[in-house]
């Protein structure tokens, strides 16, 4: 359930929009100015921001720019000001749109969700890409625990997975088989040869020529590493 804060100094208003909201599951926060909508965003986790402009204490104009200081949540400006410099000031203060008083509901409703799915999508994007290593052709995402080569999904064992994953994270980092065999089986190097055995496999998964390997290269006398 998304959580949306509705700031507004007319109680009636903010009302009438949390009745909406909720009507489409959503779950509402308010707040009647915009000290306690900064005070609000801080402590609660808000998905996206309905924000008046005039206020007391402070106005919506100061208070988007305190929220802009510390997330990328979507903020909508809800203002009786129609001119078109009111709008570009909004937009350029950092809100993500801008809905002019009095509104249709279903229009509000609409540019919600439209900012939610965008919002989402985003943070998707990022998530994934955070969670991406990506060396020329050989790409492996930790979150689904998947190997690309060239764009193409390649299956691979958890062991194979594990080396990858470090030798990657270190670029040309030169790692000695017994380093990478405590770091990825988590106890001494009781039986490091099976580490040249894995090596070789994840070669023939990666590799166009594994005997001449682009990628996974041996540093004779000291170990492995992944070249970018």
């Amino acid at each position: 359930m998304y959580n949306i804060l509705v700031v507004d100094d007319e109680q009636a208003i903010a009302n009438a929009i949390e009745v909406y909201l909720k009507n489409q599951n959503y779950n509402v926060f308010k707040a009647y100015d915009g000290l306690e909508a900064v005070e609000v965003f801080k402590k609660e986790d808000i998905h996206l921001v309905l924000m008046d402009v005039m206020m007391p204490r402070m106005d919506g104009t100061a208070a988007t720019l305190k929220i802009r200081e510390i997330s990328t949540v979507p903020i909508i400006i809800l203002s009786a000001k129609s001119e078109n410099t009111d709008k570009i000031l909004g937009l350029n203060i950092g809100a993500d749109d801008y809905i002019t008083k009095p509104f249709d509901p279903l229009e509000l409703l609409a540019r919600v969700n439209s900012n939610l799915r965008r919002y989402t999508r985003y943070r998707q994007a990022d998530e994934v890409d955070r969670d991406t290593l990506q060396i020329g052709g050989i790409e492996l995402n930790d979150t689904y625990k998947r190997l690309l080569v060239d764009g193409e999904p390649v299956k691979i064992t958890p062991l194979e997975y594990k080396i990858l994953y470090l030798l990657m994270s270190n670029p040309d980092r030169v790692f000695s088989i017994h380093d990478i065999y405590e770091k990825v089986w988590q106890e001494p190097a009781y039986n490091p040869d099976t580490v040249t055995v894995h090596i070789r496999r994840i070669r023939e998964k990666i590799e166009i020529n594994p005997k001449e390997p682009k990628y996974l290269k041996v540093v004779w006398g000291i170990g492995y590493k992944f070249q970018k």
